[in-house]
């Protein structure tokens, strides 16, 4: 008897990013075009990939991440659900993924997107990419549902947790250190848009209570490219470490929260970066590890797809979150995460992403 043709699929939807030299200089250029962004300031940014050997990891991450998800697949008994994946800016990109999964005969696809916060960028700038690319390949498109952020499930929490407390405990003293929690800046306007502040707030409170709740923490932000004029969240992970220096804090761990894998916005803005200044600072600092392919991070990526599935959004909310702010609405209200004034050239205000 032939077994009966998946027509459902799951589409990991990511940034993109650079996966040799040659690649480098196109990719920021297709990141930033028609954001007047400087070519010095591509110059700079291109520079911190030359010092990486002029590849993003974010690609290797993300098939480690879709190996990860054929294992657990596999495990619940679904070896045979597809797997695709579609880019933002580089390959292989979303029209390419969705083309394929028409071609296959897919009807319906489950989005998992590798931003755990809400934001234009974070957010809702893939679902337009994706009814983009859906546009593009046709009537034959499959239908495509985003899977709800993340941000304070515990398949994402718990593994966070567990890193930072190995990274506490690789630092303490005699006090403890300070967790210096970072995500990406974004400018003020896009910020008081979205819940992007408040959500990575509770991931940190969530994350705290888990490791040690005597310890001091704050919010951070880095990886800011726009021109000075425009104002973005605030203080600079490099600013705050010099105020913790001033006050006589010697330990701190630094929280990739605003990111799940050890991509270029990590690795350079941070080990490259931050940790030099720290030490510098005559700060002990520690940078915790991101959450990867921890195996309850991959269980919750075919959790939410089977919540989604199976139209169970808010049947056990306690289950599935754990904050006070509650089970993230599958799809975003009108009003959330508008997309910037003045077009995708407002916001992010002339920045620069790594991937």
């Amino acid at each position: 008897m032939q077994a009966k043709r998946e027509t459902s699929a799951l589409l990991v939807v990511s940034f993109g990013g650079p996966e040799q030299p040659a690649e480098v200089r196109p990719f920021l250029e297709k990141v930033t075009r028609g954001r007047g962004v400087a070519p010095g300031r591509l110059d700079e940014v291109e520079s911190h990939y030359r010092s990486l050997g002029g590849r993003s990891p974010i690609n290797d991450q993300v098939r480690a991440l879709i190996e990860a998800i054929r294992v657990e697949l596999g495990r619940m008994g679904r070896p045979s659900l597809p797997i695709y994946w579609g880019n933002r800016n580089w390959h292989p990109y979303l029209e390419d993924a969705m083309a394929q999964m028409a071609a296959d005969g897919v009807t319906d696809a489950y989005a998992f997107v590798t931003s755990a916060f809400s934001s234009y960028s974070g957010c809702r700038q893939y679902l337009e990419d994706i009814e983009g690319a859906r546009t593009a390949v046709g009537p034959t498109a499959p239908s495509v549902h985003k899977l709800r952020v993340f941000f304070d499930h515990p398949g994402f929490i718990e593994p966070l947790a567990d890193r930072v407390r190995a990274a506490v405990d690789a630092v303490r003293g005699t006090v403890g250190p300070r967790l210096v929690f970072c995500a990406h800046s974004l400018p003020t306007s896009m910020a008081a848009t979205c819940d992007y502040e408040r959500q990575l707030r509770a991931a940190a409170e969530l994350v705290v209570e888990r490791v040690d709740s005597r310890l001091g923490w704050d919010l951070v932000w880095q990886s800011r490219s726009g021109p000075p004029r425009v104002p973005w969240l605030a203080p600079d992970v490099g600013d705050r470490l010099a105020e913790l220096a001033a006050q006589g804090v010697t330990e701190v761990v630094l929280v990739p929260i605003g990111f799940v894998s050890d991509h270029v916005e990590v690795v350079y803005d941070l080990d490259m970066v931050a940790l030099p200044l720290a030490t510098s600072l005559g700060i002990r600092t520690v940078r915790a590890a991101t959450v990867g392919t921890d195996p309850r991070f991959v269980a919750m990526i075919v959790e939410l797809m089977e919540e989604r599935r199976s139209a169970r959004h808010n049947a056990s909310p306690l289950r599935l979150n754990l904050s006070s702010l509650g089970v993230w609405p599958d799809a975003c209200r009108a009003e959330c995460c508008p997309r910037p004034l003045g077009g995708p050239a407002a916001g992010p205000a002339g920045a620069v992403p790594h991937a």
